[in-house]
Order: structure tokens, then sequence, then C-alpha cells
């Protein structure tokens, strides 16, 4: 495994992290205690040492499944997790986001995951004027004096959301999670430039486009009910499953699994620090670590540490 330092939080985590919007059941699948452990243990035998969870995966059931596979090893993870969603059913979600709203979440969180403090605690797709609000940076930073958060985060959107992202310094943000792949690119002509300006460590998140870019699904390719894919129009799908298979015919080397080198391929970037891919099996947390050694994984990325 290769570890990177998460912007100036001087955090160091695995190029290879953990996404976890699955563990809420809006992918398809509802997952057991014995699986989400199983697949945490092994990716902690592997090197991942990075969790990214969110209050709205499930009314905090991922943050939950989280807590109770990790509470033995807590100190050998960095947990972000986020605020501002309210989740009440499939797709379902309210926004409380008052200072006090946010202060029960974060409680809400830290009993879910079992733990007395979170790593990164995230802004969570909220709209410019709630970042600007002082009366909520004034609790997050009385949250950062009780030990109860290490670092702010923003996670942005749309994923161009400079007056964010510029504004992060300002903010007290430490971090930037952001929608990044092969399939889309659009924070590379400014949020990524101005996350390495101001020292931002950089969370890619989606970076296999929603499984598009695993390779295993063709044009036409449908999603169960309860897979939120389901949702997106199927014409939109098949453009960019078109799109994978010229990708896979023109760029994809000879012999290397897709999915690898579409995570791989995040981390070419020197303003990311590490990609943070769902996962629903132990095989595919296996394929998401094996990325790491690719040779596009570059090992001398200015924020790298060698393992």
């Amino acid at each position: 495994m290769k570890y990177r330092r998460l912007g100036k939080t001087h955090l160091r985590v695995s190029v290879i992290g953990i996404g976890t919007w699955q563990f809420g059941g809006e992918w398809g699948k509802d997952f057991a205690q014995d699986e989400v452990t199983s697949m945490l243990r092994r990716g902690r035998e592997l090197g991942l040492n990075l969790i990214d969870t969110a209050e709205c995966y499930g009314d905090h059931l991922s943050e939950s499944l989280i807590g109770r596979a990790i509470e033995g090893d807590r100190a050998d993870w960095v947990i972000a997790t986020k605020f501002g969603h309210k989740y009440h059913g499939y797709m379902d979600r309210s926004e409380p986001r008052s200072p006090a709203d946010v202060m029960q979440q974060l409680e809400d969180s830290l009993r879910a995951l079992r733990t007395d403090y979170v790593d990164v605690y995230q802004y969570h797709s909220m709209r410019n004027s709630e970042y600007d609000d002082e009366a909520l940076r004034d609790v997050l930073r009385k949250a950062k004096r009780d030990g109860k958060v290490r670092h702010i985060g923003a996670s942005i959107s749309p994923n161009d959301n400079m007056y964010q992202t510029d504004g992060a310094t300002t903010a007290g943000v430490e971090t930037i999670q952001v929608v990044y792949n092969r399939l889309d690119r659009k924070p590379e002509p400014a949020i990524l430039p101005s996350c390495r300006r101001q020292d931002l460590g950089v969370f890619a998140r989606v970076p296999l486009a929603s499984g598009f870019l695993s390779g295993k699904y063709r044009p036409g390719a449908t999603f169960a009910p309860n897979d939120t894919r389901h949702e997106q129009k199927p014409e939109q799908r098949d453009e960019k499953l078109r799109e994978v298979e010229r990708i896979a015919r023109e760029e994809l080397p000879p012999g290397t699994p897709m999915a690898q080198w579409a995570l791989a391929w995040c981390l070419r970037h020197d303003a990311i620090t590490a990609v943070i891919p769902g996962c629903k099996n132990l095989a595919q947390i296996e394929s998401n670590a094996a990325a790491a050694n690719l040779d596009m994984v570059r090992d001398d990325h200015p924020q790298a540490w060698r393992a």
C-alpha cells in the first residue's frame, strides 16, 4: 500500500480508501454485520486505513456497521463522516443544517461509530450560504476544541464549486471531497489547482463512475429498483457505457483490470490524496487495494510516504 499526507491535516492515509454509501442499503444490497466486519478487516490487512461515510447512508446505518466492525482497532483508522442530511427512506432526505442540528448529528455519529472523535467532519453538499454561516463555523470550532472533531472538510457539490473550494482556508476547511473520475474531469481546470495552492487534502469520490468504470457493464444494462443507478435515464447510462467501451479499447493497458486502472488513473494527479471507491464484497476490497501498485500511481507524489 502507498500512503499520502492528507494536505495540511498531516494525517497519513492510504491512497485507496473505503467508500461506504452502499452499506446504507441504496445500492441494491443490504449488508449484514459480519460482511462489513470481514471487508474492513481484510482492508486493514491490505494496508487500507481510510473510511469515508455519512450520516445519511441509512439513518446512521453505515456508521453503525462500521463502528461495530472496528471497535477493537479504532486507532488504526482515519474516519471521515459528514453532516447536513437526514435519511428518511430510500433516496428520501431532509436537510437539518442549523448549528444545533449539526451538533446533534455529530453526537449521533459518534454514538453510531462507537468512538469519541471523528478524524474529518465534512460539510455534505451544503449551499454556499450555509457554508458561510458563522454560527455553524463556531460550533465546528468548538467541536474541535472539545476533541470530538480533529479536522473539518467539505464534500462539495456540484463538483466545480469554486466558491467553497477557494473559500476553504477562510472557512477552516482542510480537505475537499469531489466527484472525479475518467468520465468526469470537471475538477481539473480549477478545483484541483485551488486545492494544491491551499494544501488541501483531496478525496476523489465516485472514482469508478458508479461502477461504470469497473468494466462489468455494457450499454443496455439495467439495475434493480433499490439501486441508485436505477434513477438515471437509460440513454444517459448507455452514453457513459459506450464511452467506457471506447476507453477500454484505446486507453486500457493490455491485461490490466479496468477497475484498478480507473482508480490508478485518478491517483496519478498530483492534487489527489486518495480515492474512496465503494465495495460490496471481499473480492472488490482486494481489487481496489491492488490498484495502489499499478505503475500509474506515482511513488514520488509530492505528498507521498512509502510504505
